[in-house]
């Protein structure tokens, strides 16, 4: 249930300890949950699980020992070391569907495009051909693939993987990434349709594959589709849950971006990040909490989490380098852009674009931060950045609607749409 993010794992490992409780792996399973939601409010539980583990561990086996050692690494901040751990473990046992799954987490947590790839691809040729476990990492492999450009081949896995189980949803993610780069809008809300059934239920994951699909719908500048999946299946449920948060911050943002009134919406968001505004805990979290902030004008609580974030900085662990790198001029960069200051965010988040990736997510999740510079370098009067911005969007996906409004808007005439490449 873990690999396809179904249902309530937690709940069932819970069970399970109830039942045994010297079982080192379920501690380290309990503990992983907790860290893999990237809130600040769950590393209580983390180390509770950790401490429960490691009291246990007396004959663990090196494999045990080996997760102990990555969730150790991971409670207290150091996720490179963590995924350090786990690819040990997964170099004496590549079918470890728990540190194949934690490390690949791991990697989207750094940005580490390749490894997202490589770790996979260092194992699949020696899991069982046809088994279960084949299916889940292709799935992962296909998302690697996709964020290291190569579409065809994370197509071909994804669909594999959706193949073999139809609940598969970080597959089905992988593909609808796949999609969204390749500006294959029709297909990407078909995919997301037909596919449905599989994970918008009983799955942790529905959200953001919601958001897919308001992304395809945004690209043909549908903003009416694009506000009802808001409403009714990104933030349908008033979620609390941070990751479900960080999509719903982002949409509005994008929208703000293109203009578009979204009204109380704002506010609400900014109810649900308060109570995280000191946690500090991971800079891409922060970077989303700004955007509600920021959105809805509260200078009060965006000057404390920048406070916050500069507190941050002076830590030890990987949160305190991205934030120094990108989380904070990123967030100065969002409240700046939301006062009027397009010059500033503009000079603030251009030297951000090259080294984005350190904060963690995915292309399509940064995307949001090339928006913003596209926006801010327009709207301060840096026409010249604004097109060779535009360009290089446009060479990407030259059949985007919303890219080639942009650059007519920049230019000041319509963009004729280039014939599709056969």
């Amino acid at each position: 249930k873990l690999l396809v993010l179904r249902n309530d794992p937690v709940a069932e490992v819970d069970a399970a300890l109830r039942i045994d409780p010297g079982m080192v792996m379920g501690h380290v399973l309990k503990g992983l949950l907790c860290v893999l939601g990237t809130e600040k409010s769950l590393l209580a539980d983390a180390h509770s699980a950790l401490k429960a583990g490691l009291a246990v561990a007396t004959g663990a086996t090196p494999r045990e020992h080996g997760h102990l050692a990555a969730l150790s690494a991971w409670v207290g901040g150091r996720l490179h070391e963590a995924c350090a751990c786990w690819e040990r473990v997964l170099v004496a046992q590549p079918d470890d569907a728990l540190a194949m799954f934690a490390a690949h987490q791991g990697d989207f947590f750094l940005g580490q495009s390749s490894e997202l790839r490589d770790r996979v691809a260092r194992r699949l040729p020696d899991i069982e051909s046809g088994s279960a476990l084949e299916g889940y990492y292709l799935g992962m492999h296909a998302f690697g693939l996709e964020e290291m450009g190569d579409y065809a081949r994370a197509e071909e896995s994804g669909r594999k993987a959706v193949q073999r189980d139809a609940q598969d949803a970080w597959a089905t993610h992988a593909v609808a990434h796949v999609l969204e780069m390749t500006n294959r809008v029709d297909d990407g809300v078909s995919w997301l349709t037909a596919t449905a059934p599989g994970w918008a239920t009983d799955n942790f994951f529905a959200v953001h594959n919601w958001w897919h699909l308001a992304l395809y719908h945004m690209d043909e500048q549908r903003w009416s589709e694009v506000l009802r999946l808001y409403d009714e299946r990104v933030r349908g449920a008033d979620s609390s849950v941070v990751l479900d948060m960080l999509d719903a911050s982002a949409l509005l943002w994008r929208l703000k971006l293109h203009g578009v009134d979204v009204g109380w919406r704002w506010q609400r968001m900014v109810e649900v990040w308060e109570p995280h505004i000191d946690d500090a805990w991971y800079a891409f979290n922060d970077c989303h909490a700004m955007m509600a902030f920021a959105g809805a004008g509260r200078e009060d609580l965006a000057q404390r989490l920048l406070a916050v974030m500069e507190r941050a900085t002076c830590g030890e662990g990987d949160n305190a380098a991205v934030t120094r790198s990108v989380g904070l001029p990123v967030a100065r960069a969002l409240w700046a852009f939301a006062q009027g200051d397009y010059g500033p965010s503009a000079d603030l988040l251009a030297p951000v674009k090259a080294v984005a990736a350190r904060a963690g997510g995915s292309h399509a999740q940064r995307d949001l931060l090339a928006q913003t510079l596209i926006t801010a370098a327009e709207r301060g009067g840096q026409t010249a950045l604004a097109r060779a911005l535009l360009n290089e969007r446009l060479m990407s996906k030259p059949q985007s609607a919303l890219n080639r409004a942009w650059m007519g808007r920049v230019l000041g005439h319509h963009l004729a749409v280039p014939p599709a490449a056969v």
